[in-house]
């Protein structure tokens, strides 16, 4: 554990941009919602710095601080913006206060090295800034997208009673939407059908390619595992017009000469088509658990008299088992989110929930969509979560990590 470094005050000259710099993003976001950007921005990086000056060599009282920053933000956030204002205004304020005295006291080297350099210092704090920001980015369209999934309105924007935290503003009517409508259930079902079996593909073969490619004596190893990952790197459109021409021979031929229905032939497609786009995450996962792998179990069985079979359900596939289960987890994501492919491959019989996600985008703008992006964001979260146990786990079993 890391020396707790004395702490010493920080001079103005060093505080003071910073707070002045995190009051100017404050302000940018307030700005932008007046359309007055650039004057929120000037507005918020004098308005927090004269505040902390005012802290830092008026007031110099830190408790007091704290109560009339969280008080005058929760001010001004009434005022801009009602009891949601107020909300963030309380949270805003105690960042604020915390911020200044966190600079101001020198506590933000409390938990580092002592013999860190300022550079050093910074980067360390600069990087999970960016971090933050990356994460942030990222995030910032999906909370937007899930509240107003419950807007009780026809609206993809939020309503003065969504704002005002107003009971009447907030309705489940797009989520009854969904679950009964013909269309849109219809959609998921086929989500529900083509998915897991093109995950139980993708999982079968990326296992088995990944295990062959793992054994030191098969020649070109680099090309091959190129080539099976390339649906990865290849852009998506370029992929999808090439399973276009090669799968529509191959419809051509199940329905002309083995006589398939057209329907059940589509159906194929599809899932070979998704199977390929989730067997290059299967191959991944499992070739980074494989790494760890100790092969002399596999040789210890053999002596003993197991064949290959049973050398590999009983020895590999339960220490590789967490790989595989995340390779199909991520395998099941691609094909229940792809859209691309199945616009080329499939037809309308085989529409899925992204593809009616699309065409509602298209051809009518009803909220029922936030509502199925709700659903689907709240899927891929308990997805990932299973995943990042099981990587957990992987990493237990092979002693990567302690118990």
């Amino acid at each position: 554990m890391a020396a707790l470094t004395p702490i010493s005050r920080k001079p103005l000259s060093l505080v003071l941009p910073c707070i002045a710099a995190a009051g100017g993003l404050l302000g940018l976001f307030v700005g932008t919602a007046k359309d007055q950007s650039t004057l929120g921005v000037l507005i918020g990086a004098a308005l927090v710095a004269a505040l902390g000056f005012f802290y830092i060599a008026v007031l110099k009282n830190e408790q007091m601080a704290k109560w009339i920053s969280i008080v005058l933000f929760a001010g001004f956030g009434f005022f801009a913006g009602g009891i949601p204002g107020v909300v963030l205004g309380l949270i805003f304020g105690w960042l604020f206060y915390w911020f200044t005295y966190w600079l101001y006291e020198g506590r933000y080297r409390a938990r580092l090295l002592p013999y860190l350099t300022p550079g050093q210092v910074l980067w360390h704090y600069g990087f999970r800034v960016i971090c933050g920001a990356i994460f942030v980015f990222l995030i910032t369209p999906i909370l937007v997208v899930m509240p107003l999934s419950f807007n009780a309105e026809d609206f993809f924007t939020f309503t003065p009673e969504m704002l005002q935290f107003k009971a009447e503003g907030y309705s489940l009517k797009h989520y009854q939407d969904f679950f009964s409508n013909n269309e849109w259930q219809r959609s998921f079902k086929n989500s529900l059908i083509i998915a897991p079996i093109a995950t139980v593909i993708s999982v079968s073969l990326g296992t088995l390619a990944a295990i062959g490619l793992s054994q030191s004596h098969v020649p070109g190893k680099r090309a091959i595992m190129a080539i099976m990952i390339s649906p990865m790197i290849v852009p998506l459109i370029i992929s999808a017009t090439g399973m276009f021409f090669f799968y529509s021979q191959i419809g051509n031929w199940l329905e002309g000469t083995l006589g398939l229905d057209k329907n059940f032939v589509g159906y194929i497609k599809v899932v070979l088509a998704h199977a390929v786009l989730g067997i290059p995450f299967v191959i991944i996962t499992v070739t980074a658990t494989l790494v760890g792998f100790d092969h002399s179990l596999t040789r210890a069985a053999a002596n003993m008299g197991a064949n290959p079979v049973t050398t590999f359900f009983r020895v590999q596939m339960p220490l590789i088992l967490p790989g595989v289960i995340s390779g199909g987890l991520f395998a099941f994501i691609t094909s229940f989110d792809e859209v691309v492919v199945v616009l080329f491959v499939g037809s309308a019989s085989q529409k899925t929930l992204p593809w009616q996600m699309f065409t509602g985008l298209r051809e009518q703008i009803s909220p029922t969509i936030l509502a199925v992006a709700t659903i689907l964001v709240g899927i891929s979260i308990l997805l990932l979560a299973t995943v990042e146990m099981l990587r957990r786990r992987s990493e237990r079993l092979r002693g990567l990590s302690p118990g």
